[in-house]
């Protein structure tokens, strides 16, 4: 018996089976905070914002309900009976339990269980795009016909800190099987990773912290771009090759820069780039940000999707949409009836509804 022989750079990740997303759908908490009203009391100042407003969970909601609540979604547009998904894993950095997964539970809410695989991510911003490269890895292998892949988050800033405008809630979820029955085929995939020290919360700390000098430039526009051009260059491709494109989105103007950068327009970036409306939802925004791509893609698209994450590493896909796409499209709720769903609230109900106030 021959081992099959695969024709690419040895270090893309491209699976030996022809992989694609067979189905996925997003959630968006309905509540608002304006940026505004962050300034309002920590600043005064009316302008200079990172972002119009973020998405706030309600009282009842957290990684695991809204991390079903796209599942359902994305098993709408898949089709598939759920019995038949070989693996369901979440990536998020606020999974609500340190000892008991998030991943078994959406399993149980979506009827996968007993026979499936459960795990739960974390790598900071891109826990959800690792699980995708794993789902990958899962269905390209042969050893499951489909797999899950969610990225979700309810991010948290100290209160009058800077990521406290853009920490939002939110992401999206995705089926992967054969690129034969799929809306869109993943062509490859490429990761780069460092050690840098940008951003970090250790176990006993309540919220994140900075490591200013590392943001920018060694963390974010250095593992993006890299990841990207790798990529591109691996595949053959430029800029002008894609119809679309997303990365990750801490705030607006990140994403804009490196866009360019890339060669890419405004144009390009303009269906996937939600941090204005929604904040940055961390392991949920490259994710929600294709989710909202592929709710206006057509047939033939193809689509560079680049996250990043803290600590550091960008995952990098190159995403040719297929004719299935239109069918299912409008199978579930699509990314901007979510967002368009608002309930504007003040300071004080988000500072209750995140459990801000240590009451003893």
């Amino acid at each position: 018996m021959t081992t099959p022989t695969h024709q690419h750079s040895p270090t893309l990740l491209k699976p030996i089976k022809p992989v694609g997303i067979v189905g996925y759908g997003a959630y968006v908490p309905r509540y608002r905070l304006p940026a505004k009203e962050v300034a309002r009391v920590w600043t005064g100042k009316t302008g200079g914002l990172p972002i119009k407003e973020k998405a706030v969970p309600g009282l009842d909601e957290d990684v695991i309900t809204m991390s079903i609540e796209a599942a359902r979604n994305a098993m709408l547009r898949a089709q598939i009976d759920p019995t038949e998904l070989r693996a369901v894993w979440v990536g998020s950095e606020s999974h609500p339990y340190a000892v008991k997964p998030t991943s078994t539970l959406v399993a149980e809410a979506i009827g996968a269980v007993p026979n499936t695989q459960g795990a739960d991510f974390e790598f900071a911003c891109k826990a959800g795009t690792e699980a995708l490269v794993a789902a990958m890895g899962i269905v390209g292998s042969g050893m499951g016909h489909y797999a899950m892949a969610i990225g979700m988050d309810t991010a948290q800033g100290k209160p009058g800190d800077a990521l406290e405008y853009t920490a939002g809630a939110g992401g999206g979820a995705f089926i992967l099987g054969p690129a034969e029955e799929s809306l869109a085929v993943i062509n490859a995939s490429y990761s780069y990773v460092t050690d840098t020290p940008d951003f970090w919360r250790r176990e006993y700390q309540k919220y994140p912290e900075h490591g200013m000098r590392f943001t920018g430039e060694p963390a974010y526009f250095k593992h993006i771009t890299e990841a990207a051009t790798h990529l591109m260059e691996a595949s053959g491709t430029t800029a002008k090759d894609y119809k679309w494109a997303i990365f990750h989105q801490p705030n607006t103007k990140f994403p804009q820069r490196v866009a360019g950068q890339l060669g890419f327009s405004a144009q390009q970036i303009e269906p996937g780039l939600l941090v204005h409306t929604i904040g940055n939802t961390y392991a949920g925004a490259a994710m929600i940000g294709l989710t909202a791509t592929l709710d206006i893609a057509q047939p033939g698209d193809r689509i560079l999707v680049v996250s990043f994450g803290s600590g550091a590493g960008s995952d990098a896909f190159d995403i040719t949409v297929t004719d299935k796409v239109t069918a299912r499209q409008g199978l579930a709720t699509k990314t901007q009836a979510y967002i368009a769903r608002r309930s504007e609230i003040d300071y004080a109900t988000y500072v209750r509804f995140r459990g801000k106030l240590a009451m003893k």
